[in-house]
């Protein structure tokens, strides 16, 4: 299969159309079996994409994730050169002292470690030893903080904001000296709020930057597309990520991992949004989850999209979805519906 590869922001690698995360390895929700496991990451390496490209954190099931993923390319004795994966660092792995794991209860399932978040210069060295322990033999090539929205978000004044956003730029100062050592090609943030990625960057030389919930079809306001246009300035890389919101687009009971309640007015706002965008992809039969991905490649900031699935049948669909152009009637009539920002100017890219 032919692939157009673009190269990430500054990193100097080259990575395809779609990336793959990895959160079903570390049983986000469901206990995924491992024969399952096994499948996914043999249908991975069997798109024909070279390198693959995968995407990770020790957040996910406590190291699960990293651990299961290289379990799996030594079980099909992958080359190295053949995978290109992603780590994002803000927490590390620590015994299991209770029931469940404290870190996020009742979102991990069936884990034997806990994990503890570890920000800092010295945390974020600790985080990444962390991770190549578990991926070995295999080493990320590309590494990120982790979530500063949500760290910042918890300070319970400005003077701990203060306190935390130092933490930030120390443990991104050890991000820059792993890159400058040659330990890896790049470095960035991986965030859910992209006003936070944007403060940061005003402090970080960023080579790459993952937004989640955050460029999407449903949200792109001009001030987030301003951002974009200085990042493509600035060449640096973008991976747009959960671009349906958490499966909220295509009728999931979750926006951006929260349920959704439909007395609250903000949310009820948000579900007929939905049936508008809903009806709009019926008129013109296009599944809303090839809208979604159409525009959340569309901006050329972004180099790839990061789309998840935990079943090998639908990897296919991930891998089409980005290669599809969607006719211009289908944006028109968004626009004329209101769904869609009627100045955007990168349709059918």
């Amino acid at each position: 299969m032919q692939v157009d590869l673009r190269e990430l922001g500054r990193t100097g690698i080259a990575i395809p159309p779609v990336v793959f995360g990895t959160t079903c390895l570390g049983n986000l929700f469901v206990a995924m079996p491992d024969e399952a496991k096994q499948e996914l990451v043999h249908t991975w390496m069997e798109t024909g994409y070279r390198p693959v490209g995968i995407d990770s954190a020790g957040k996910y099931g406590a190291g699960m994730a990293l651990e299961v993923l290289s379990r799996e390319l030594q079980r099909l004795k992958v080359d190295p050169s053949d995978v290109v994966i992603t780590n994002k660092l803000a927490w590390r792995r620590v015994p299991l002292k209770t029931e469940e794991p404290l870190f996020e209860p009742g979102v991990w399932i069936g884990l034997e470690n806990d994990a503890v978040q570890d920000i800092s210069y010295e945390g974020i060295l600790r985080c990444h030893e962390d991770g190549c322990r578990m991926l070995s033999p295999y080493r990320p090539s590309l590494i990120s903080l982790h979530d500063p929205d949500e760290y910042l978000a918890v300070a319970s004044d400005a003077q701990e904001r203060k306190h935390r956003k130092q933490n930030l730029l120390d443990a991104y100062r050890a991000l820059e000296e792993l890159r400058d050592a040659g330990e890896v090609a790049g470095v960035g943030v991986g965030a859910k709020d992209w006003r936070i990625i944007q403060e940061l960057h005003q402090d970080c030389d960023f080579d790459w930057i993952m937004m989640a919930n955050s460029f999407t079809i449903l949200n792109h306001p001009k001030s987030l597309l301003d951002y974009l246009d200085e990042l493509e300035r600035r060449q640096v890389g973008l991976i747009n990520s959960a671009v349906m919101h958490g499966g909220f687009l295509s009728g999931g009971k979750f926006f951006d991992y929260r349920p959704l309640n439909p007395d609250s007015p903000v949310d009820a706002g948000l579900i007929d949004w939905r049936n508008r965008f809903s009806e709009c992809c019926d008129r013109h039969q296009i599944s809303p989850f090839d809208a979604s991905v159409a525009f959340g490649k569309s901006h050329p900031a972004v180099t790839s999209v990061a789309l998840s699935t935990s079943r090998p049948d639908r990897v296919q669909g991930l891998i089409d979805s980005v290669s599809r152009i969607l006719p211009s009637e289908f944006w028109s009539d968004l626009q004329d519906s209101g769904l869609l920002a009627s100045d955007y100017p990168h349709l059918g890219n």
